[in-house]
């Protein structure tokens, strides 16, 4: 028989869509055609397998090999491909039994040598190919990511060699037994480290408790960037779907770390990265900074400095905890419920306020600074508070603040209340659950239309004082909002209301 049919998987966003090999053999002047919408990188495969067959003593048929990628109208890209393409020749040309074919999904790029080399994107695939009841034979190097996905039947290879041998049942490839115990040290940044500024301490206790987007604004040196890279290890534990959901966007990408397993991470891209590296993009989207901080932490470090643009992009995803990516010939959609922590300085030298009286900028330079980062932008972002200079004081202690570990009991019991309340955290309340669960008493009611008032606050800023309220009421062990929780949650609108 001259024509072998496998099974692979694409990328698409974050979905792998079936992809069918199909390969045949027929008589003619020797040629090697790959159809159905393959990529440059898809069709150099053609020399990858020729090379890689010969130099694992197999025979490469001199005959017509066609080599068609179904659907026709999927796009296909990346080497991942090179390994169904190398042993549909085989089975078609007789090399290779193909009674087991259809039990497997095969992805892999192959080296000259016929080693296989790792892959991006190998969970999403693991966890389709599972779905559908099929079992994956992939790299090595990505078996401990793809067996992340529960009850998959993985079954990693070093090389086409080993691939072959298994097929023919000759010497069966080992399951992979997935790492089950990983013990990570969340609190190697600990907020024990952390001299003074009490305030702001606590008012990241409550964005964790709550997973509220906070901004932090201070001059150089009062430890802002200190304070957010110690926030992820306060942050309650993934769930296995969070986990899960997080490590295949990672996967995506390439830079899944088994050691990330369950772990907030946190993303710190440079002041200069571009729309689309924080959106996402390309000619195949890929996922960019805000959906790789999904369910960690995203810090944006001197935000008045980023692109206009790029900040703007964030405002959608925000909202929605999802971005889309529109191409003229793609699209893609990809999960982004991400907590925004940022910092900046008061004023272009960053001394304004200092009581040392170091600024010299003109109120018109003051007010330029500020103006890059959009009105609706900063009306998104929940908690926006003042990181002050340390006096010499608190300067010159030994830090005595409590731990990451004894802060992060406080924010699971919290984050535990809210769960079993509604489902979620606070931060990613409607309207209209806002409105049922985060009704404070009379005086709470009379102190926030008060604060309404004096400060003009929008909609919107009125909804996040609200649910920051109710979060502080949840860290506080109480059902009902009081005035005490609603005047704290105003407190963390300073910047806005400034």
């Amino acid at each position: 028989m001259s024509l072998a049919v496998l099974y692979s998987r694409a990328l698409n966003g974050m979905d792998a869509p079936l992809v069918t090999v199909e390969v045949h053999l027929a008589n003619g002047l020797p040629s090697f055609t790959l159809v159905g919408l393959p990529e440059a990188e898809v069709k150099e495969a053609r020399d990858r397998v020729r090379a890689a067959l010969q130099n694992a003593r197999f025979e490469f048929p001199a005959r017509r090999i066609t080599v068609n990628l179904a659907p026709a109208d999927l796009p296909k890209e990346s080497g991942r491909f090179d390994l169904p393409i190398a042993l549909g020749i085989l089975a078609a040309s007789g090399q290779l039994p193909q009674q087991r074919l259809k039990e497997y999904e095969f992805a892999g790029e192959l080296a000259l040598t016929g080693e296989l080399r790792p892959i991006r994107g190998a969970l999403a695939m693991t966890y389709k190919a599972s779905k559908d009841g099929r079992a994956f034979i992939l790299p090595r190097s990505n078996a401990d990511e793809a067996a992340l996905v529960e009850d998959a039947a993985v079954f990693p290879a070093g090389s086409l060699l080993e691939v072959c041998a298994h097929l023919a049942g000759q010497e069966a490839l080992i399951r992979h037994v997935p790492v089950t115990d990983l013990e990570m040290d969340m609190t190697e940044l600990d907020f024990s480290d952390v001299k003074g500024q009490v305030h702001a301490r606590r008012a990241l206790e409550v964005a964790a408790a709550g997973g509220h987007s906070i901004l932090m604004s201070g001059p150089p040196g009062t430890g802002k960037s200190m304070l957010a890279s110690r926030l992820p290890g306060i942050l309650p534990r993934m769930t296995e779907d969070e986990a899960l959901e997080a490590a295949a966007i990672q996967s995506l990408n390439g830079g899944f770390k088994l050691g990330n397993w369950r772990r907030r991470i946190l993303r710190a891209p440079h002041h200069s990265a571009s729309s689309a590296a924080l959106v996402g993009g390309g000619g195949n989207p890929r996922p960019g900074e805000i959906s790789l901080a999904h369910h960690s932490v995203l810090f944006l470090d001197e935000l008045p400095e980023f692109d206009r643009k790029a900040l703007e992009t964030l405002r959608e995803p925000l909202e929605s905890g999802r971005i889309s990516i529109s191409r003229a010939a793609r699209q893609a959609e990809f999960p982004a419920q991400f907590q925004l922590v940022a910092a900046m300085n008061p004023c272009p030298c960053g001394y304004l306020g200092h009581p040392g009286g170091k600024c010299h900028c003109t109120p018109d330079q003051v007010t330029r600074y500020k103006s890059k980062i959009s009105g609706p932008l900063l009306d998104r972002i929940d908690m926006q508070i003042e990181v002050p200079a340390l006096p010499e004081r608190e300067l010159t202690q030994a830090a005595v603040g409590e731990s990451s570990a004894a802060i992060r009991v406080r924010v699971e019991v919290a984050r535990q209340v809210q769960m079993a309340r509604q489902g979620k955290p606070n931060a990613r309340l409607s309207s209209k659950e806002i409105d049922f669960h985060c009704q404070p008493d009379a005086a709470g009611m009379m102190l926030l239309k008060q604060a309404i008032t004096r400060l003009d606050l929008s909609a919107r800023a009125y909804h996040r004082i609200l649910n920051m309220a109710r979060t502080i009421a949840d860290l506080a062990g109480a059902e009902q909002i009081s005035a005490t929780h609603v005047a704290e949650a105003v407190q963390y609108r300073r910047i806005t209301a400034a």
